[in-house]
């Protein structure tokens, strides 16, 4: 009989390809939650069950706020759980700038109410969704290992900071098995359009101008990955044995999940144009005055997890391809105006 999974977050972008890509590889039953009133969307879980029928009978699907504790009657509607995977939270530097209270309690309270679910349910495996983030920005030539110090510089990277040290501390009080990830910049079909390859996409199409963040020869980077080579991540991390504060280990199992190559944002732009086949208008806009808090160069070391054997599948350039030719089908041009 395939184990169960508690999946957060079911209804966004991230959350709707680890269900596929579970449904893909396992015979596991998933037990989604979402409450649909940031940016899940009851219409990425259908348009994954549309093309998959016969994954209905394989997920079980709960609206809820997750800053909100679980009833007991739902705890045991839930079953025996063997993983948790903490995938909801807010997710937008933006927006925790300009609205930071309501933003960080989100995630702050959230996480609290998985970890005492973990208390409760005891599964195999406390999978935290971190970022990139958490460690701030990285000098040129220099890519972030696991546990570097934590310097967030805005509220949503302070959120997901808070997320992990709640985590540790639930690792070494009640023997929680924790797990954390930190990925960078995921891309792929169903993405909301307040991100930037998305924003890309549409202002090109539209012939509108793009921001990009910089100035000349200072321009903000990132590494892209695909939303279902991150979720092939989890998998792989999920088929090992996780450290134990029981068991003499001293702190949890942490892993950077990073993307093969790294674009700087103006690069990437050109790209999505050149597959789009329409020009690209684009201004600078200086950086620090324009965005505080931001960073202009995020990047992890990905050699951890290449050591252990995993490496993306699906090539950037291939994903980004793949990714702009979705969004230009008639039938998708809808997920450019969510």
């Amino acid at each position: 009989m395939g184990k169960r999974v508690l999946l957060t977050g079911i209804g966004g972008f991230l959350g709707c390809h680890a269900f596929a890509h579970i449904c893909d590889n396992t015979d596991w039953h998933v037990v989604g939650i979402d409450s649909f009133r940031h940016r899940g969307l009851t219409d990425r879980v259908t348009h994954m069950t549309a093309a998959h029928p016969e994954w209905k009978s394989r997920l079980t699907l709960h609206t809820h706020d997750l800053a909100a504790p679980f009833s007991d009657q739902m705890v045991k509607g839930f079953g025996n759980i063997d993983y948790i995977i903490s995938m909801a939270s807010e997710s937008h530097v933006d927006r925790s700038i300009a609205d930071p209270v309501t933003f960080f309690q989100n995630n702050v309270n959230l996480t609290l109410t998985l970890l005492e679910l973990a208390r409760k349910v005891e599964p195999y495996a406390f999978v935290n969704i971190g970022t990139d983030e958490v460690y701030g920005p990285a000098e040129p030539g220099h890519r972030h290992v696991e546990w570097e110090a934590i310097l967030p510089s805005n509220p949503y990277a302070a959120s997901k900071a808070a997320q992990e040290a709640l985590a540790i501390s639930y690792f070494r009080t009640y023997d929680v098995p924790v797990v954390l990830t930190n990925s960078m910049n995921l891309v792929g079909e169903l993405q909301h359009p307040e991100k930037f390859i998305p924003s890309v996409i549409r202002n090109v199409l539209a012939g509108q101008e793009q921001i990009i963040h910089g100035s000349e020869n200072n321009i903000g980077s990132r590494f892209y990955l695909h939303a279902r080579d991150h979720s092939d991540a989890i998998l792989f991390l999920l088929d090992k044995s996780p450290a134990r504060y029981s068991n003499g280990d001293t702190r949890p199992d942490r892993y950077n999940i990073v993307g093969e190559k790294e674009f700087n944002n103006l690069d990437m732009a050109y790209m999505v144009a050149e597959i789009i086949g329409k020009p690209l208008k684009y201004r600078l806009v200086d950086f620090h005055l324009s965005r505080p808090g931001h960073d202009r160069r995020y990047a992890l070391s990905s050699s951890k997890m290449e050591e252990l054997g995993w490496t993306p599948a699906l090539g950037i350039e291939s994903t980004i391809r793949s990714t702009v030719e979705w969004y230009m089908r008639p039938m998708n041009r809808k997920w450019l105006d969510i």
